[in-house]
This record gives C-alpha cells, sequence and structure tokens, in this order.
C-alpha cells in the first residue's frame, strides 16, 4: 500500500531554491510526485537548479520516504527553469545523484535502484 504526504517548500519555509514554470516569463509553483522505487529509505533529498553549484536544503526535513511511498511536492521560489539536479540520500548513507532532470515536463520523478 502507497501512502501520500504533501510537502510545500517555500523560500519561507524550508528555504529551497527550486522554482520551475511552464512559461519562460511568468514563475509558476511546480507541483510533483516524488516516488520512492527502492527498497531503501529515503532520509535525505536535495534539488537545485542545474546551473548552482551547491545543494539546497533538504527537502524532506524530518520525514523520510520508505519504500514504495510517494510524496507529493510543491516548489515555490520563483524561478523560471525546468532543468535541475537532483541528490537522493537513503538511510543507510548511499547516495544518488541524478543531473539535469526536467521536472516542468514529467510532472513526477521515480527514484529506481
Amino acid at each position: 500500500m502507497h501512502s501520500m504526504k504533501s510537502i510545500l517548500a517555500t523560500p519561507l519555509g524550508l528555504g529551497l531554491a527550486l522554482a520551475l514554470a511552464s512559461a519562460p516569463a511568468l514563475a509558476e509553483d511546480l507541483d510533483f510526485t516524488l516516488t520512492n522505487d527502492t527498497e531503501s529509505v529515503l532520509a535525505e533529498f536535495y534539488a537545485s537548479p542545474a546551473d548552482v553549484g551547491e545543494w539546497e536544503e533538504d527537502i524532506l526535513g524530518d520525514d523520510v520516504l520508505g519504500s514504495g511511498e510517494s510524496v507529493e511536492i510543491t516548489i515555490a521560489d520563483g524561478r523560471t527553469q525546468c532543468e535541475y539536479d537532483l541528490r537522493f540520500v537513503f538511510d543507510d548513507g548511499s547516495e544518488t545523484i541524478v543531473q539535469a532532470e526536467d521536472i516542468c515536463e514529467t510532472g513526477s520523478f521515480n527514484i529506481t535502484e
């Protein structure tokens, strides 16, 4: 059974520097579903614009995303680009980095092993 959580990322909330928009001139909130399709617990999730050299804050915060679980994430920081680097840190300390993912196009992201 999949559980669904919801996380709102804002500059005042998590300080997450993510904003994705379908129109280049107008920034809009981006809603996407993150699904953990691994056998491990996702302990941390970071996303930063592909042209930024540092990771933003952990989007999950104190939460974790168990195997098979999904979370709705809203990103609202006023940026207008779509390509983001994604970093996933699991409870065993291992991590996966996905570079230049176009989240505007997909509306969802599944982390797999």
